[in-house]
């Protein structure tokens, strides 16, 4: 069966699109950065000692606890939060 002028035309840019993803560098884009699994970082919270802990917030709380962290990640400025907020 003959392919139409447009099927052809994608194939071919799917195989152009694929030659250069696999063509560039490996760290390209954080390409050789190693993600872990769920299995994994689940493992690695368990050995520090972190369990989940869902709750819900309103939302302009979220946005000033966002804004507090900037750079910082979230779950340790929480964790900040919550350790001044019970005085221990």
């Amino acid at each position: 069966m003959a392919m139409k002028k447009t099927q052809l035309e994608r194939l071919n840019a799917a195989r152009l699109q694929d030659s250069l993803r696999k063509s560039a560098p490996p760290d390209r884009y954080a390409q050789g950065a190693r993600t872990l699994s769920r299995r994994e970082q689940r493992e690695r919270d368990r050995a520090q000692g972190l369990v989940p802990f869902a709750v819900k917030l309103p939302g302009a709380l979220v946005k000033r606890v966002q804004e507090r962290a900037g750079d910082k990640p979230l779950n340790e400025v929480v964790a900040e939060l919550l350790e001044r907020g019970l005085g221990d």
